[in-house]
C-alpha cells in the first residue's frame, strides 16, 4: 500500500524523539526488552499454525509463508503492512467478528483505526500511537497479531493441556551399560587382531612352530599348550608397553544428556555464588559511596538555592520587564509597518501625478503639433487644386462629348431628310 511521505524538519525531529522514547522504554524493561518482539513473533507463528493460516489465509491470497522473524525485522514496509492487514482481518473474522478484507488501494489510517477498534472491543489495551503500525514491523505489530490470534484460538475452542512425560525405564539403561561393556570388549579384541596383523608387532615364533608342526592337535592339547606358555616375561612386558597406548578407549560424553546439563548447572551455580561473595562487598562499598555523593549533591544544591534566591528573584523580575518591553516593541513595530506601507502608497501616487504633469507641460510647450497642422493644411490645398483641375478637365471632356454627339445627331437628321425629298420628286 502507498505509504505517507515524511514531513519536513519538524516531522524528522518528532520521529527522532519517538525513537529515543522507544530506546528509553527498552532500557527500563531491561537488556532483554529489545528481543521481546522475536519471542512474540515465534509465539505468533505457533498460534497461526494451530489456526491453519497456510490453507485459509495464505493460499486464498496467493502469499508466501511467514519466516521466523518476518514482522520483527524491517525488510519491505509496503509488503509487510499489507500482510499485517490481511492477517489481522482474517484473525478478526476467525474470532467471530465480521471484518471486510482490506485492499491495497484503501487508506492505511482507516484500516489501522478499524483494526485497533476491534482489538479494543476484545478488551485488549492499546497504549501506543496508531502510527507505529504503518511500518508493518516492530513490537506493536507482533503484539496486535498475537492478541488477535489468542482471541481466535479462544473462539475456536482450542485448549492447552498439561504435558505428559514418559516414564523412564531403568532396565533399558542397565542393558545399555551391558552393551557398552560388550562394546569395550569387542574393541579390545579388534585392537588385538590389528596388532597381530601389523608387521612391526611382536610374533612368538615358538608358538607359530608348534601350531605348524601339530595342526591336528585336539582342543584339550591346545588349551594345555596355551596355559603352559614359554613366552619370556620381559618380552611380554615390552609388548604390553608397546601396545598399551593403542588399547586406551576414550568414551565421549553426550552433551544432550540431561545429567551433563544438571552437572553444568551446579557448576555454574557454585561459580556464581563464589563470584557473588567477592562482588557483594565491592557493590556494597560502591553503593555507600554513591549514596554519600548523592547526599552531598543534595545538600550543595539546597545551599546554592538558598544563597542565590535573591538573584533568582531579580532574574525573574528582569524577565518580566523584558517580556513587557518585547510586547511594546512588537506593538510599535506593527504601527511602523503600517505607516511604512501608507508612505509607500502615497509615494507611488505622487510619482504618478508628477509624471502626468510633466507630460502635459511638454505637450503645451511643444510646437510640433502646429507644424503638423500647417503641413496637413498645405497638403489639403494642393489636393484641392489637383481635384479642381481634374474636375475642369472632366467637364471639358464631357462638353466635347456632348457637342460631338449633338453634331452627329444633326448630321444624321439631315441625311434622313434628303433621301425622302429625292424620292418624292421621282
Amino acid at each position: 500500500m502507498a505509504e505517507e511521505a515524511l514531513g519536513s524538519g519538524g516531522a524528522r525531529r518528532g520521529a527522532a524523539a519517538g525513537e529515543r522514547d522507544e530506546e528509553g522504554a527498552v532500557a527500563e524493561r531491561g537488556p532483554g526488552g529489545a528481543y521481546h518482539m522475536f519471542v512474540l513473533m515465534e509465539d505468533l507463528l505457533d498460534k497461526l499454525e494451530l489456526l491453519n493460516y497456510g490453507e485459509e489465509a495464505l493460499r486464498r491470497h496467493n502469499m508466501r509463508p511467514l519466516s521466523r522473524h518476518y514482522f520483527a525485522l524491517p525488510t519491505n514496509p509496503g509488503e509487510q503492512f499489507f500482510m499485517f492487514c490481511t492477517l489481522a482481518a482474517w484473525l478478526i473474522t476467525k474470532a467471530g467478528h465480521p471484518f471486510e478484507q482490506p485492499q491495497e488501494c484503501d487508506d492505511p489510517n482507516a484500516v489501522i483505526s478499524n483494526v485497533l477498534s476491534e482489538l479494543r472491543s476484545f478488551g485488549r489495551p492499546v497504549d501506543f500511537p496508531p502510527s507505529k503500525l504503518k511500518a508493518g514491523n516492530g513490537e506493536q505489530v507482533c503484539y496486535v497479531l498475537d492478541c488477535l490470534a489468542e482471541e481466535a484460538l479462544k473462539y475456536t475452542g482450542l485448549s492447552w493441556k498439561r504435558p505428559v512425560y514418559p516414564a523412564e525405564d531403568l532396565e533399558e539403561e542397565e542393558i545399555t551399560e551391558d552393551d557398552a561393556e560388550l562394546t569395550l570388549n569387542k574393541v579390545e579384541e579388534d585392537v588385538a587382531e590389528e596388532e597381530s596383523d601389523n608387521e612391526e608387532n611382536f610374533i612368538d615364533l615358538d608358538v607359530l612352530k608348534a601350531q605348524t608342526y601339530r595342526p591336528d592337535m585336539s582342543e584339550t592339547a591346545k588349551h594345555e599348550e596355551i596355559l603352559q606358555s614359554t613366552t619370556d616375561a620381559a618380552e611380554w612386558n615390552l609388548e604390553v608397553e608397546r601396545v598399551l597406548p593403542q588399547l586406551k578407549v576414550t568414551v565421549r560424553t553426550d552433551n544432550k544428556d540431561w545429567r551433563v546439563h544438571v552437572d553444568q548447572m551446579h557448576q555454574h551455580k557454585d561459580g556464581i555464588e563464589s563470584s557473588l561473595k567477592e562482588t557483594r562487598g565491592y557493590l556494597d562499598k560502591l553503593h555507600n559511596e554513591i549514596s554519600r555523593t548523592l547526599e552531598k549533591i543534595n545538600s550543595r544544591e539546597k545551599y546554592i538555592n538558598n544563597q542565590l534566591e535573591h538573584l533568582v528573584q531579580e532574574y525573574r523580575s528582569a524577565q518580566a520587564l523584558l517580556s513587557e518591553a518585547k510586547g511594546k516593541y512588537e506593538e510599535g513595530s506593527g504601527g511602523v509597518t503600517e505607516r511604512i506601507r501608507a508612505l509607500s502608497e502615497i509615494t507611488e501616487l505622487l510619482e504618478r501625478v508628477k509624471q502626468e504633469t510633466e507630460e502635459k507641460g511638454s505637450s503645451m510647450t511643444d510646437g510640433a503639433p502646429l507644424v503638423k497642422i500647417k503641413q496637413a493644411l498645405t497638403k489639403l490645398k494642393q489636393e484641392t487644386t489637383e481635384m479642381d483641375i481634374q474636375i475642369g478637365v472632366m467637364e471639358h471632356t464631357l462638353l466635347q462629348s456632348k457637342l460631338k454627339e449633338k453634331s452627329n445627331m444633326t448630321r444624321d437628321m439631315h441625311a434622313t431628310m434628303i433621301p425622302e425629298a429625292t424620292i418624292g420628286s421621282y
